[in-house]
């Protein structure tokens, strides 16, 4: 496969030392089974090979969905809006004992829906959370192992065994160990506190059981304040025990956008010692976590959506480049440097160009994942929030202006 007049950028344009554009320039890259193998400013074509003329659009790796629930989901039938809430986080467990079974008949092709859909908004990889509960038991485990076997040759993925209804509180550690044996790559749980009740038994016996099996963990955190901070040094006293650095993320850890500027950087400390990691939706309806004075700090963020449209939250769109536009908007960055930059939260850091704006992507060797934009660098992209064009995975076009290649998947 050749692809003709790719738009890469190359530089950072500089004036008294401050970057004021992005320098790009149009190049040819041929690719061979998944890899890029010749980058050059002409590439003529061989017999019969496949051209796709790319017209000067820009190249951008592929991104990461790295919080979403896709067992559970109206993404894909009719509009419903959520239910009020009047108990709190336990309507919604409440809601799913009678929701959740009357979705199963049209959860698998809904989840599949979901993964198109997020395969056409230029993601090669998600992290998937899957209910683990007295109600489902493991079967939309089941369902979501099958489903995402399908896609996998253009699809990395986890899958975290997630015990919506509490850990301890539904009494489901028996089927967590029976999720991680089915292909489950994370154990997970929700609110030690508020939900399980008991912080330290919550805890040790997530540890416990992803130490069984040596699985990685992924926590829901929503305690707010000094209860969320107590959680946090919890988790970290036993990712020491346990050694498990590198091991654990934890998802919303609402509590960060609350503490002060000394709380804040201790923790920020104690997370990149411990290398615990962090996702975030970027909520805009309360505090939002830090996502910057955290980075600088050396810990690792991550984005999610956590829904498209379920009985939880109406408002997911699975467009990972407006959610970089409102990191944008939310923390006032608007300067080309700071703007290109933002990439890195939905690409695991990897950015055309590094933090000196010196050109480190795509190089030959690398892997065939990327998408194209109409647009004059990555600051442009996120800035307009700009549509994809085409999007590439393992070396084949899976999809343009968001409709997916349906005939790769027979």
């Amino acid at each position: 496969m050749l692809l003709k007049n790719v738009r890469l950028e190359t530089a950072l344009k500089k004036v008294k030392g401050q970057t004021l554009a992005t320098e790009t320039a149009i190049f040819d890259l041929r690719i061979e089974n998944d890899r890029i193998v010749e980058i050059k400013t002409h590439i003529a074509p061989a017999d019969q090979e496949i051209v796709y003329d790319v017209e000067g659009n820009l190249l951008v790796p592929s991104m990461r969905e790295m919080h979403i629930h896709i067992d559970k989901t109206y993404f894909g039938g009719e509009w419903k809006a959520c239910r009020p809430i009047i108990n709190g986080i336990q309507t919604r467990i409440d809601e799913e004992k009678w929701l959740l079974p009357s979705q199963e008949a049209t959860s698998y092709q809904r989840a599949e829906a979901m993964i198109k859909h997020y395969l056409s908004q230029g993601h090669n990889h998600i992290r998937t959370h899957v209910n683990i509960d007295p109600i489902m038991k493991t079967r939309h485990l089941a369902m979501v192992v099958e489903l995402l076997k399908k896609y996998e040759d253009v699809l990395t993925y986890e899958i975290v065994a997630f015990p919506q209804h509490g850990l301890l509180k539904s009494d489901v550690a028996g089927l967590i160990r029976e999720a991680l044996a089915m292909g489950a790559t994370h154990v997970g749980g929700v609110d030690p506190s508020l939900v399980d009740r008991h912080v330290d038994r919550s805890l040790q016996q997530i540890f416990d059981l992803a130490s069984e099996q040596n699985k990685k963990i992924d926590l829901h955190l929503h305690a707010r304040n000094s209860l969320g901070l107590y959680e946090f040094e919890k988790i970290i006293a036993y990712t020491k025990q346990y050694q498990y650095q590198g091991k654990v993320t934890l998802s919303h850890a609402m509590a960060l956008g609350d503490l002060n500027a000394t709380e804040l950087e201790s923790i920020a400390k104690k997370f990149a010692e411990t290398n615990i990691d962090l996702t975030t939706t970027i909520p805009i309806r309360n505090t939002t976590m830090p996502i910057l004075d955290l980075e600088k700090a050396g810990v690792g963020v991550s984005l999610g959506h956590d829904s498209l449209t379920d009985h939880w939250s109406p408002f997911g769109s699975g467009n990972t480049i407006e959610k970089l536009n409102t990191v944008a908007q939310r923390f006032s960055i608007s300067d080309e440097y700071r703007l290109s930059r933002l990439l890195g939260f939905a690409t695991n850091q990897l950015t055309p160009l590094d933090s000196q704006g010196i050109q480190q992507w795509p190089r030959v060797g690398d892997k065939a994942d990327f998408f194209t934009v109409n647009a004059q660098s990555t600051a442009h992209m996120i800035a307009r929030n700009l549509p994809i064009e085409q999007v590439f995975a393992n070396g084949k076009l899976i999809a343009t202006r968001g409709e997916v290649d349906d005939s790769i998947f027979k």
